[in-house]
């Protein structure tokens, strides 16, 4: 039986015809999908280019913000409808794509789509300007003077493809603020730009040369610079989003001009913590069911997924109990959100990662039977690493002393580690200040503000409730900067050039 071909990518104006298709195999090995993408060569790219601004100052510029949220919102309505067509085909192609469960695909998608309605679309606005009409005309500052905040004609959003459909947040950032977009899928998940460039113009067709989707090897412009799509259209954009790796990334903001703006998103690491305050006895085994929420949804494939909980001792409940509560959540999210195959490379890291840790464990054990320390073998003082759990859907590893927050193998393999005050996890923290993001946080409300003034003090940008680590809301500050406002270049009319022009009125004497 023939695999079925999706072929993703949107290109006004080119000819299937005339483009280069690249075949991607995606998908477990047992059911295979594959995907043609396309590769444009360098003048078909800058062809693209002109097109899009052409039609971005034709159609998204004379637009306003509150007409582009009303077509935003339909779109957004439509994937949310279980009998249209196109959430029917994300249901049905995501999954086989990326190996994810069919029930995470469906519930994860109603979760992240609803962020995207129009009232939340008009949150991401006012998050960023104080007055959105500034996006549609010059308005008064306080100071004197008016000013109007413009979009770029051209933005280049490069995505990632770890989460499915996470090229939303750029894209529709890139369109509150009238900017036409090229959109770069990645080899790991090109199905949900494809659909929604197609579903976006079905909805408003004035918008049909306004964005493209497109596809290029990764590391070409490096490979080979003369012949490079990917560094050709890094000259014809106004400003450059891109998500991925940090060595990548270096690479890429390499070859974009220095006259175009490089905003890139690179790796991150995130982390929980809970507060002896908020381990009752019936809170705490709660709690510990929204942080499996956290670590199951995407099997830790997020920047905003946990690596570690730091959990403080002299609850009613322990660190340790607490490790087995979650090691029973996620047992339990098993049978509901089951984990996807791992490939070949992903089952030799999380093995690796095990064994490290089940070698520090039976060496640290004979060391203290040898000597016959019992005492020392109970005394939560020593550097004990017990597992809690191991099992098919990952693992849950316990540590009674402090261990500093490090990178796990993802896919639901994480670590639990006591500590007598959370003011203690700053200073474990603190080495990743670079690469921090999120913190899960369970604690009282005298506790909230003060962990929040060390939390960010040490580098953090994001603080929410455990069990909301993967679900930002609307309007949220992406690794601490501005979802909108790094976008745009503000153009000030000065209060001088207002009084100036009444001396060249007809009244005037």
């Amino acid at each position: 039986m023939n695999t079925p071909v999706f072929k993703a990518g949107y290109l006004p104006g080119l000819r299937d015809a005339d483009v280069a298709w690249h075949r991607l195999t995606l998908g477990a090995p047992h059911a295979p999908m594959q995907v043609d993408v396309p590769e444009l060569s360098p003048s078909q790219m800058a062809v693209l280019a002109l097109r899009i601004r052409g039609a971005s100052q034709a159609h998204l510029k004379t637009m306003s913000v509150s007409d582009i949220v009303r077509v935003l919102d339909r779109a957004t309505a439509r994937l949310l409808d279980s009998t249209d067509i196109y959430r029917q085909t994300l249901e049905r192609l995501l999954p086989q794509a990326t190996g994810f469960d069919a029930e995470m695909v469906r519930l994860n998608l109603n979760s992240f789509l609803q962020t995207f309605r129009a009232l939340q679309l008009q949150r991401f606005v006012a998050e960023d300007f104080a007055n959105p009409k500034i996006l549609d005309e010059f308005q008064p500052r306080t100071k004197g003077g008016w000013s109007k905040a413009f979009g770029p004609d051209l933005l280049l959003h490069v995505w990632a493809g770890n989460v499915p459909a996470l090229s939303m947040w750029s894209w529709v950032s890139g369109l509150l603020v009238k900017a036409g977009a090229i959109g770069k899928v990645s080899s790991a998940e090109p199905i949900f730009a494809s659909l929604y460039a197609r579903l976006l113009v079905e909805v408003e067709p004035r918008w049909a040369d306004c964005f493209a989707v497109v596809w290029w090897p990764s590391g070409q412009a490096s490979a080979e610079p003369e012949h490079s799509a990917e560094q050709h259209v890094f000259a014809l954009a106004d400003v450059v989003l891109a998500y991925g790796g940090n060595a990548a990334l270096a690479v890429m903001q390499a070859h974009v001009p220095v006259t175009t703006r490089f905003l890139a998103h690179g790796h991150k690491l995130s982390f929980g913590m809970v507060s002896a305050a908020a381990l009752s006895a019936s809170k705490g085994p709660k709690l510990a069911q929204q942080a499996a929420l956290d670590v199951a949804r995407y099997d830790q494939q997020g920047c905003y997924s946990p690596h570690v909980f730091y959990v403080q001792r002299n609850g009613h409940i322990s660190p340790q109990e607490f490790s087995q509560h979650l090691a029973g959540a996620l047992a339990a999210l098993q049978h509901k959100l089951p984990q996807r195959v791992l490939s070949i490379e992903e089952a030799a890291q999380v093995g690796a990662w095990r064994e490290a840790h089940e070698l520090a464990v039976h060496k640290l054990a004979a060391n203290q039977l040898a000597t016959h320390d019992l005492a020392a073998m109970n005394d939560a003082s020593q550097p004990q690493h017990l597992q809690a759990s191991q099992a098919a859907w990952g693992s849950v590893l316990y540590a009674d002393r402090a261990l500093p927050l490090a990178p796990g193998p993802l896919n639901r393999n994480v670590w639990v580690v006591a500590v007598d005050s959370l003011d203690e996890v700053m200073a474990l923290v603190a080495p990743q200040r670079d690469f921090l993001q999120t913190a899960g946080l369970a604690a009282a409300p005298e506790e909230l503000m003060h962990l929040a003034e060390r939390l960010g003090q040490v580098g953090v940008t994001r603080i929410c409730a455990l069990g909301a680590m993967t679900s930002p809301e609307a309007g949220w500050h992406h690794d601490g900067r501005f979802s909108l406002l790094d976008l745009v270049r503000m153009v000030d009319l000065d209060d001088s050039t207002e009084r100036s022009a009444e001396n060249f009125t007809r009244y005037a004497p």
